[in-house]
Protein backbone atom coordinates (compact mmCIF):
# COMPACT_ATOMS: atom_id res chain seq x y z
CA UNK A 1 0.00 0.00 0.00
CA UNK A 2 2.81 2.56 0.33
CA UNK A 3 4.35 1.76 -2.81
CA UNK A 4 1.11 2.69 -4.64
CA UNK A 5 0.31 5.58 -1.92
CA UNK A 6 3.86 6.81 -3.76
CA UNK A 7 3.01 6.42 -6.93
CA UNK A 8 -0.64 7.55 -6.66
CA UNK A 9 1.25 11.02 -5.30
CA UNK A 10 3.55 11.30 -7.40
CA UNK A 11 1.59 10.97 -10.67
CA UNK A 12 -1.25 13.29 -9.04
CA UNK A 13 1.42 15.85 -8.85
CA UNK A 14 2.63 15.23 -11.98
CA UNK A 15 -0.95 16.24 -13.39
CA UNK A 16 -0.78 19.71 -11.78
CA UNK A 17 3.04 20.27 -12.58
CA UNK A 18 1.59 21.42 -16.25
CA UNK A 19 -1.45 23.10 -17.82
CA UNK A 20 -2.77 20.08 -18.70
CA UNK A 21 -4.91 19.46 -15.63
CA UNK A 22 -6.17 22.87 -15.19
CA UNK A 23 -7.29 23.21 -18.63
CA UNK A 24 -8.67 19.63 -18.66
CA UNK A 25 -10.97 20.82 -15.15
CA UNK A 26 -11.48 24.58 -17.10
CA UNK A 27 -12.75 22.48 -20.01
CA UNK A 28 -14.75 19.60 -18.09
CA UNK A 29 -16.65 22.65 -16.40
CA UNK A 30 -17.57 24.66 -18.80
CA UNK A 31 -18.79 21.75 -21.01
CA UNK A 32 -21.19 20.27 -18.27
CA UNK A 33 -22.40 23.43 -17.33
CA UNK A 34 -23.08 24.55 -21.06
CA UNK A 35 -24.66 20.96 -21.69
CA UNK A 36 -27.34 21.27 -18.82
CA UNK A 37 -27.80 24.66 -19.21
CA UNK A 38 -28.06 25.22 -22.74
CA UNK A 39 -28.68 21.70 -24.15
CA UNK A 40 -29.96 20.15 -21.44
CA UNK A 41 -32.84 23.17 -21.04
CA UNK A 42 -32.24 22.91 -17.02
CA UNK A 43 -34.06 26.08 -16.54
CA UNK A 44 -37.16 25.57 -18.88
CA UNK A 45 -37.42 21.81 -17.59
CA UNK A 46 -39.13 23.60 -13.95
CA UNK A 47 -37.58 21.41 -11.88
CA UNK A 48 -35.19 21.36 -9.20
CA UNK A 49 -32.93 18.50 -10.10
CA UNK A 50 -29.79 17.66 -11.76
CA UNK A 51 -30.66 14.77 -14.44
CA UNK A 52 -29.95 17.65 -17.45
CA UNK A 53 -26.43 17.88 -15.91
CA UNK A 54 -25.68 14.00 -15.19
CA UNK A 55 -27.46 12.77 -18.37
CA UNK A 56 -24.20 14.09 -20.19
CA UNK A 57 -21.50 12.72 -18.47
CA UNK A 58 -21.67 9.53 -20.59
CA UNK A 59 -20.51 11.56 -23.72
CA UNK A 60 -18.38 14.14 -22.28
CA UNK A 61 -16.16 11.65 -20.65
CA UNK A 62 -15.81 9.29 -23.99
CA UNK A 63 -13.46 12.80 -24.95
CA UNK A 64 -11.94 14.03 -21.77
CA UNK A 65 -11.51 10.67 -19.38
CA UNK A 66 -9.39 8.99 -22.65
CA UNK A 67 -7.10 12.35 -22.42
CA UNK A 68 -6.11 11.84 -18.94
CA UNK A 69 -5.60 7.95 -19.21
CA UNK A 70 -3.83 8.39 -22.42
CA UNK A 71 -0.64 9.74 -21.00
CA UNK A 72 -0.49 7.09 -17.91
CA UNK A 73 2.06 5.00 -19.41
CA UNK A 74 2.41 5.66 -23.66
CA UNK A 75 4.50 8.69 -21.78
CA UNK A 76 6.74 6.25 -19.54
CA UNK A 77 7.27 4.55 -22.98
CA UNK A 78 8.38 7.19 -24.82
CA UNK A 79 10.22 8.95 -22.47
CA UNK A 80 12.17 5.70 -21.31
CA UNK A 81 10.93 6.47 -17.87
CA UNK A 82 9.55 3.10 -17.46
CA UNK A 83 12.25 1.10 -17.54
CA UNK A 84 13.86 3.51 -14.60
CA UNK A 85 10.12 2.69 -12.89
CA UNK A 86 10.29 -1.00 -13.48
CA UNK A 87 13.58 -1.07 -11.82
CA UNK A 88 12.19 -0.08 -8.68
CA UNK A 89 11.35 -2.18 -5.94
CA UNK A 90 7.83 -1.98 -6.50
CA UNK A 91 6.11 -4.30 -8.21
CA UNK A 92 3.63 -3.49 -11.44
CA UNK A 93 0.45 -4.50 -9.83
CA UNK A 94 1.45 -1.20 -7.71
CA UNK A 95 2.69 1.00 -10.43
CA UNK A 96 -0.68 0.25 -12.05
CA UNK A 97 -2.72 0.74 -8.84
CA UNK A 98 -1.02 3.69 -8.49
CA UNK A 99 -1.73 5.37 -11.80
CA UNK A 100 -4.95 4.32 -11.85
CA UNK A 101 -5.68 5.95 -8.61
CA UNK A 102 -4.00 9.26 -9.30
CA UNK A 103 -5.85 9.63 -12.38
CA UNK A 104 -9.10 8.28 -10.68
CA UNK A 105 -8.30 10.87 -7.43
CA UNK A 106 -7.67 13.28 -10.69
CA UNK A 107 -11.38 12.41 -11.92
CA UNK A 108 -13.09 13.06 -8.54
CA UNK A 109 -11.02 16.65 -8.47
CA UNK A 110 -12.88 17.29 -11.28
CA UNK A 111 -16.24 16.20 -10.26
CA UNK A 112 -15.80 17.83 -6.36
CA UNK A 113 -15.39 21.08 -8.26
CA UNK A 114 -19.00 20.90 -10.00
CA UNK A 115 -20.27 21.33 -6.61
CA UNK A 116 -21.53 25.12 -7.19
CA UNK A 117 -24.24 23.04 -9.86
CA UNK A 118 -26.34 21.16 -6.04
CA UNK A 119 -25.74 24.03 -3.97
CA UNK A 120 -27.93 25.97 -7.16
CA UNK A 121 -30.48 23.57 -7.35
CA UNK A 122 -30.72 23.66 -3.40
CA UNK A 123 -31.19 27.15 -3.59
CA UNK A 124 -33.82 26.61 -6.52
CA UNK A 125 -35.89 24.37 -5.03
CA UNK A 126 -36.30 21.47 -3.08
CA UNK A 127 -34.26 18.43 -4.80
CA UNK A 128 -33.62 14.58 -3.43
CA UNK A 129 -30.18 15.19 -2.57
CA UNK A 130 -29.81 11.26 -2.54
CA UNK A 131 -30.79 10.94 -6.07
CA UNK A 132 -27.95 13.73 -6.56
CA UNK A 133 -25.39 11.82 -4.34
CA UNK A 134 -26.36 8.52 -6.22
CA UNK A 135 -25.70 10.32 -9.12
CA UNK A 136 -22.58 11.45 -8.66
CA UNK A 137 -21.45 8.43 -6.86
CA UNK A 138 -22.14 5.98 -10.13
CA UNK A 139 -20.05 9.24 -12.27
CA UNK A 140 -17.28 8.26 -10.55
CA UNK A 141 -17.43 5.21 -11.05
CA UNK A 142 -17.79 4.94 -14.10
CA UNK A 143 -15.26 7.12 -14.87
CA UNK A 144 -13.14 4.74 -12.89
CA UNK A 145 -14.46 2.37 -15.48
CA UNK A 146 -13.33 4.67 -18.66
CA UNK A 147 -9.81 5.50 -16.77
CA UNK A 148 -9.22 1.93 -16.43
CA UNK A 149 -10.03 1.25 -19.83
CA UNK A 150 -7.81 3.80 -21.29
CA UNK A 151 -5.18 2.93 -19.04
CA UNK A 152 -4.56 -0.52 -20.47
CA UNK A 153 -4.93 0.72 -23.87
CA UNK A 154 -2.00 3.43 -22.95
CA UNK A 155 -0.01 0.11 -21.93
CA UNK A 156 0.05 -0.87 -25.58
CA UNK A 157 1.69 2.23 -27.49
CA UNK A 158 4.05 4.62 -26.64
CA UNK A 159 2.11 7.54 -29.32
CA UNK A 160 -0.59 9.13 -27.34
CA UNK A 161 -2.52 10.30 -29.91
CA UNK A 162 -3.38 6.51 -31.01
CA UNK A 163 -3.86 5.12 -27.42
CA UNK A 164 -6.69 8.31 -27.21
CA UNK A 165 -8.06 7.51 -30.36
CA UNK A 166 -8.39 3.11 -29.25
CA UNK A 167 -9.38 4.23 -25.90
CA UNK A 168 -12.31 6.24 -26.87
CA UNK A 169 -13.56 3.87 -29.39
CA UNK A 170 -13.55 1.11 -26.98
CA UNK A 171 -15.62 3.32 -24.72
CA UNK A 172 -17.54 4.27 -27.31
CA UNK A 173 -18.84 0.59 -27.88
CA UNK A 174 -19.36 0.21 -24.22
CA UNK A 175 -21.22 3.19 -24.20
CA UNK A 176 -23.36 2.66 -27.59
CA UNK A 177 -24.11 -0.63 -26.26
CA UNK A 178 -27.06 0.57 -24.57
CA UNK A 179 -29.05 2.67 -27.02
CA UNK A 180 -32.23 1.24 -28.69
CA UNK A 181 -30.73 2.03 -32.00
CA UNK A 182 -28.09 -0.41 -31.17
CA UNK A 183 -30.26 -3.07 -29.37
CA UNK A 184 -33.35 -3.02 -32.25
CA UNK A 185 -30.25 -3.74 -34.67
CA UNK A 186 -29.36 -7.34 -32.76
CA UNK A 187 -33.21 -7.54 -31.97
CA UNK A 188 -34.04 -8.43 -35.88
CA UNK A 189 -31.57 -11.42 -35.92
CA UNK A 190 -30.38 -12.15 -32.31
CA UNK A 191 -31.64 -14.34 -29.67
CA UNK A 192 -32.76 -12.54 -26.66
CA UNK A 193 -30.38 -13.67 -24.28
CA UNK A 194 -27.45 -11.84 -26.52
CA UNK A 195 -30.06 -8.77 -26.73
CA UNK A 196 -29.93 -8.80 -22.90
CA UNK A 197 -26.47 -9.73 -22.38
CA UNK A 198 -24.96 -6.71 -24.70
CA UNK A 199 -27.51 -4.00 -23.32
CA UNK A 200 -26.06 -5.58 -19.82
CA UNK A 201 -22.40 -4.57 -20.62
CA UNK A 202 -23.19 -0.51 -21.45
CA UNK A 203 -22.41 2.30 -19.48
CA UNK A 204 -25.30 3.65 -20.32
CA UNK A 205 -27.15 1.21 -18.97
CA UNK A 206 -26.32 1.08 -15.75
CA UNK A 207 -25.59 4.66 -15.10
CA UNK A 208 -29.04 5.92 -16.00
CA UNK A 209 -30.13 3.48 -13.08
CA UNK A 210 -27.98 5.00 -10.34
CA UNK A 211 -29.51 8.33 -11.65
CA UNK A 212 -32.96 6.90 -10.58
CA UNK A 213 -31.83 7.31 -7.37
CA UNK A 214 -30.84 3.87 -6.23
CA UNK A 215 -27.35 2.76 -5.84
CA UNK A 216 -28.21 -0.91 -6.68
CA UNK A 217 -24.91 -3.33 -5.85
CA UNK A 218 -25.78 -4.86 -9.59
CA UNK A 219 -24.91 -1.54 -10.99
CA UNK A 220 -21.19 -0.91 -8.37
CA UNK A 221 -20.36 -4.76 -9.12
CA UNK A 222 -20.89 -3.96 -12.74
CA UNK A 223 -18.45 -0.99 -12.81
CA UNK A 224 -15.65 -2.18 -10.20
CA UNK A 225 -15.30 -5.89 -12.22
CA UNK A 226 -14.86 -3.39 -15.35
CA UNK A 227 -12.38 -1.39 -13.40
CA UNK A 228 -10.77 -4.96 -12.23
CA UNK A 229 -10.68 -6.20 -15.61
CA UNK A 230 -8.61 -4.11 -17.47
CA UNK A 231 -6.33 -3.31 -14.32
CA UNK A 232 -5.54 -7.01 -14.70
CA UNK A 233 -5.14 -6.60 -18.24
CA UNK A 234 -2.96 -3.23 -17.72
CA UNK A 235 -0.61 -5.74 -15.30
CA UNK A 236 -0.33 -8.00 -18.13
CA UNK A 237 0.36 -6.28 -20.94
CA UNK A 238 3.12 -3.95 -18.57
CA UNK A 239 4.46 -7.46 -17.68
CA UNK A 240 5.11 -8.61 -21.50
CA UNK A 241 6.73 -5.57 -22.35
CA UNK A 242 8.75 -5.13 -19.22
CA UNK A 243 9.99 -8.66 -20.16
CA UNK A 244 10.31 -8.21 -24.25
Amino acid sequence: MRNISIIAKRELKGYFATPVAYVFIVIFLAMTGAFAFYIGNFFDRGRADLDAFFQFHPWLYLLLIPAISMRLWAEERKSGTIEMLMTLPITTTSAVLGKFLAAWGFAAIALILTAPMWITVNVLGNPDNGVIFASYVGSWFMAGAFLAIGSCVSAITKNQVVAFIIAATVCFLFTMSGLELVLNFFRLWAPDLLVETIASMSFLTHFRAVMNGVIDIRDLIFFSSLIAFWLFANVIIVDLKKSA
